[in-house]
């Protein structure tokens, strides 16, 4: 098996994908967000998403057509998914930080699309317009920032064919940010916590204002202490983080999670010790960015649990379970919400 990375990979995927037959096209032309015209199938049984972003939404929107995943399930989070797709094989990525993909394994699947969701620059733009002009295969790019969330659902649903499917997930995007907007017109300006993202074991891998990764900290309402150059991640100092002094610290990590308390270099800080560390759920998708797709809706209804306790309402184990019973298909117990959420 052959893995690269993103220095050779477009050389090689074109060189080997130009070989294959083209996929005759008997469906629509459609426009994505890159403003090219495509032309797709009309329902496309066999598809292939360029990275966990896209997989993450396929999956929520039509798990029968997934050809398998860009990073195959833990263990742990096999029970959360639909079991006819969990076992699918891991395919490798095209798109995102240590990006391979296994061409054998890509090529034998003949996709009849490659979807991507994220970001659109002109890197990813390039990308795509290469590769579905030498492989003959469509590749639609759609954005994935967080405000364009219930209109990009319902424009991959489209594209996927399942408009109906794409009306009900948009529709519940639609919701969950109206009722996040209600939440924080009832809560003013100073009580907004400051919050810092902690990932990594050590808690100083963070994203500032502006990246896909956080963006789900400032919709809740809450202010990104974090000051970096540039919108992706970025690696910073304990230090650093005490100047900043953020009431809450959100991490994804569970060892910084389970020692944060104890590490000296992190004594001090408000978010430390007042006990408002909160560790993000991450099965079988982070709350957070990991990916950063649809999961962060279910990211927006804990935080906001979190972050605003006194005026957050529902019930917080019922609305994930209801998440979790339309996006992945699975409703989770009581006994695993309780383990999901570390109540």
């Amino acid at each position: 098996m052959m893995h690269l990375t993103r220095r050779t990979l477009a050389g090689v995927l074109l060189a080997l994908l130009a070989a294959a037959p083209a996929l005759a096209l008997d469906g629509r032309t459609i426009t994505d967000a890159t403003g090219r015209e495509i032309r797709v199938p009309a329902d496309p049984g066999r598809v292939f998403a360029a990275g966990p972003p896209a997989a993450t939404l396929l999956y929520a929107l039509k798990p029968e057509a997934m050809l398998g995943w860009v990073r195959a399930p833990k263990p742990a989070d096999l029970a959360w998914l639909r079991p006819e797709v969990a076992a699918l094989p891991e395919l490798g990525r095209l798109t995102g930080r240590g990006d391979t993909l296994n061409l054998e394994v890509l090529l034998s699947a003949k996709p009849e699309l490659i979807v991507d969701y994220g970001t659109v620059n002109p890197t990813y733009i390039d990308l795509a317009g290469r590769i579905q002009d030498q492989a003959g295969v469509p590749y639609v790019l759609i954005d994935g920032r967080f405000a364009q969330m219930p209109g990009s659902i319902r424009q991959m649903a489209d594209v996927l064919g399942v408009p109906e499917r794409g009306e009900v997930l948009a529709a519940y995007a639609e919701t969950t940010l109206a009722d996040l907007d209600a939440l924080l017109a009832r809560v003013p300006d100073n009580a907004r916590p400051r919050v810092y993202l902690a990932r990594g074991p050590e808690g100083v891998e963070t994203a500032g204002p502006g990246s896909i990764n956080a963006e789900i900290i400032e919709r809740v309402g809450a202010k990104n202490v974090v000051r970096t150059e540039g919108d992706g991640l970025a690696a910073v100092s304990p230090e650093q983080v005490q100047a900043w002094a953020p009431d809450v610290i959100v991490t994804v990590d569970p060892d910084f999670a389970a020692r944060v308390a104890k590490m000296p270099e992190w004594q001090g800080i408000p978010a430390v010790a007042n006990g408002r560390v909160y560790l993000a759920p991450a099965s079988p998708f982070g709350f957070i960015d990991a990916p950063p797709s649809v999961n962060r809706l279910a990211g927006v209804i804990w935080l906001a649990h979190k972050l605003y306790p006194q005026a957050a309402t529902g019930d917080l184990h019922a609305d994930i379970a209801g998440f979790y019973a339309l996006f992945y298909g699975r409703r989770p117990d009581d006994a695993a919400l309780t383990a999901l959420l570390g109540d």
